[in-house]
Order: structure tokens, then C-alpha cells, then sequence
């Protein structure tokens, strides 16, 4: 139980990445790339206000370079998830 409490931050971001990708294997590319780039943004969010002991595995190298890297894997995520035309069916 310890491990859930100190690793809540990470666990919850990763069990939204994992609902997103149920979701693009469900056939819904581009709302499955949201909620991935929603997680993505959570974890930008809780890095930014979560001190290093509080952020868990969310805090690998200094706070400005886990900010840094966060803020373009989200940002382009959600920029190329967007990008991509809808399937014509």
C-alpha cells in the first residue's frame, strides 16, 4: 500500500495513457490521442505543482528539464492528434 501512496502521480497518469489506448484500439484514433495528450498534460501539471518527493517516478531529471519535456511531448501530441485527417469511411 505504501507504493500506491508514494506512486499515486504515475499511476494515475499512466492508467489514463492505458484508457487511451483502449480507446484507439476501440477505432477512435483521434479521441484516444486526446486523452493520452490529456495524461500527458497531467503529469506536466502535477510535476509543476507536486514537490520532487511528492511527484514520485514523475521527477527523473531536474523539475525545469521534466516541465520542458512534458510540455512538448503534450503539446505536440495534442497538435498531431488534431493534425490527422478523420478516417473517410
Amino acid at each position: 500500500m505504501g507504493l500506491i501512496r508514494r506512486e499515486w502521480p504515475l499511476i494515475t497518469v499512466l492508467g489514463l495513457v492505458l484508457v487511451g489506448l483502449i480507446v484507439v484500439v476501440d477505432g477512435h484514433f483521434r479521441r484516444g490521442c486526446i486523452v493520452i495528450a490529456f495524461a500527458l498534460f497531467l503529469a506536466l501539471f502535477l510535476r509543476i505543482l507536486l514537490p520532487a518527493t511528492g511527484a514520485g517516478l514523475l521527477a527523473v531529471r531536474s523539475k525545469r528539464v521534466d516541465i520542458a519535456v512534458l510540455t512538448v511531448l503534450a503539446t505536440a501530441t495534442t497538435v498531431l492528434s488534431l493534425w490527422v485527417p478523420p478516417p473517410n469511411n
